[in-house]
């Protein structure tokens, strides 16, 4: 499966220790992220990471043409909802693009542990089809 990991700043340190408590799963999978999450969990994690630009300088925008072309599966974007960002409108672009396109979204720490869970028990194999 082709997971899309991103994290807004207050977040980076969740994403990073979410990912080496599930490196296990993680391994097995590709992973996508914006630029300076994906680094932070590689140097973490020792994972390999196709990474994108910084989120917002485009990074969220290619996550974005990644889900309309239906080449990822599962997005886990921990995001702030207390502090706005000025790049607001590219995460919604995110969240709108995983609702049109029918992609597993975790937006909180709760729900990627869900959706990482499901994706080691076979869950997310209906994915296939759509490929």
């Amino acid at each position: 499966m082709n997971i899309g990991l991103i994290a807004h700043d207050s977040k980076k340190k969740l994403m990073q220790n979410f990912c080496i408590a599930y490196r296990g799963i993680l391994c097995k999978n590709d992973l996508f992220a914006t630029g300076t999450t994906g680094r932070l969990i590689e140097e973490v994690t020792n994972l390999s990471i196709h990474k994108y630009l910084a989120g917002h300088l485009g990074g969220a925008q290619q996550l974005g043409a990644q889900i309309e072309h239906n080449q990822i599966d599962l997005v886990i974007f921990l995001r702030d909802p207390l502090t706005p960002k000025s790049h607001e409108p590219d995460v919604n672009n995110v969240v709108h693009l995983c609702d049109t396109h029918n992609i597993p979204l975790a937006t909180n720490l709760a729900t990627a542990e869900l959706l990482i869970k499901s994706l080691d028990r076979g869950d997310l194999e209906w994915r296939e089809m759509y490929k």
